[in-house]
């Protein structure tokens, strides 16, 4: 059950601890305080845990300080869709505002090779009014003796060059529980330059120590990529560990699903679902189209698969795209074969634009069918 407070109480006023403690006394029932970020407004939520199917929606409701009280249908408590819930939400980090209707392109080295083609990278995405990047530090890898990344070593100058080229978010994959203490050690060292959205990775999604430690720290927001073997029900339910551990500023990728039926795209494209995932939940949605389609190809009519992928999960509604570009794909030590070029860089977003323009004429049209 989730108790929204009145929006005009303060909660250092008498009123707030007066509910706050009549809720804590009710017989077998956890009280979780959670602030939520509307539209208009920051509104703070008290999810009741426990017994609740005992408990009274009038009597709650009429409780002073009570603004409104739903009873929890759903699995995804924090990070879900109730019922009648369309409230509009998003965080901000480090200036940038993440939500379900706005859009951001995230480009950038799959893995860190060296300072120059991370310097290259980052003037371009300035250069073509870019604040948002991908950069792999900690790199997973199926064989064992795979180049895994730099790890530490390469933090300093990443975020020295994030900082002279005004780059304002980071999306970087974390592997372990020690690697947020190594980007907060550096941050802390290079000045914060810049900012760090922790990328949990497909192999990680079921990982529930590391998604309970990421979701302990208040400081990084996440992103956090669906399970490539696992149902999506399984995957958000993995985001709503990070949110029940206090963590809510979380984006949910999809980065398509291991399946032969997808060959010969490296994964079965899984945009469809962002949509889904949107109606479900509150959570802003990514689409990897890299690593769903795996390979640089092209149609007759010159298009290539990673941005047909791309324009299908953005005119679906995507609120961020996370994609490779390398200066040099063919000397990249992680899939240089999907990475597409520096040249492609303005490309790219202008047909990403061209994409999300058609999403937000179809949205209005929705719109305008559905209110007669």
């Amino acid at each position: 059950m989730i108790v929204i407070v009145d929006p005009d109480i303060e909660k250092t006023s008498d009123q707030y601890h007066q509910l706050l403690n009549y809720l804590s006394s009710l017989p077998n029932i956890q009280v979780r305080e959670h602030e939520e970020q509307g539209a208009q407004q920051r509104l703070t939520e008290l999810y009741l845990v426990g017994d609740t199917a005992s408990l009274s929606l009038d009597d709650i409701s009429a409780v002073p300080g009570v603004d409104k009280v739903v009873r929890i249908s759903k699995e995804y408590r924090i990070l879900g869709r109730h019922k009648n819930d369309t409230r509009s939400t998003h965080f901000e980090y480090n200036g940038v505002r993440f939500g379900q209707d706005n859009l951001h392109i995230f480009a950038g080295l799959c893995a860190v090779d060296n300072p120059e083609h991370v310097e290259i990278m980052m003037k371009a995405l300035k250069d073509n009014g870019q604040v948002c990047t991908r950069m792999g530090a900690y790199k997973p890898r199926s064989n064992p003796y795979s180049f895994q990344g730099h790890g530490k070593s390469c933090l300093d100058y990443v975020f020295d060059i994030a900082g002279k080229y005004d780059i304002k978010v980071i999306a970087m994959e974390v592997t372990h529980e020690s690697h947020i203490d190594e980007i907060s050690a550096s941050l802390e060292k290079t000045g914060h330059p810049t900012g760090v959205m922790l990328q949990i990775g497909t192999r990680n999604t079921q990982n529930f120590e590391l998604l309970k430690a990421i979701g302990r720290q208040r400081v990084f927001p996440v992103l956090l990529k669906r399970g490539f073997g696992i149902t999506l029900e399984e995957s958000i339910n993995a985001a709503e560990y990070l949110a029940s551990e206090g963590n809510r500023n979380v984006v949910f990728a999809l980065r398509g699903m291991k399946s032969h039926f997808g060959d010969p795209h490296r994964n079965m494209v899984d945009f469809s679902h962002v949509p889904v995932v949107k109606r479900l939940t509150r959570m802003p949605v990514c689409i990897d189209p890299s690593h769903s389609v795996g390979i640089r190809v092209e149609s007759p009519d010159h298009m290539q698969d990673i941005l047909q992928a791309t324009a299908q999960g953005i005119i679906a509604g995507a609120n961020m795209v996370l994609v490779d570009f390398h200066p040099a794909p063919d000397k990249a030590l992680v899939d240089g074969p999907q990475a597409l070029t520096m040249k492609e860089l303005p490309y790219f977003i202008e047909d990403v634009m061209i994409a999300r323009d058609a999403y937000e004429k179809r949205l209005g049209l929705a719109k305008q069918f559905y209110s007669k």
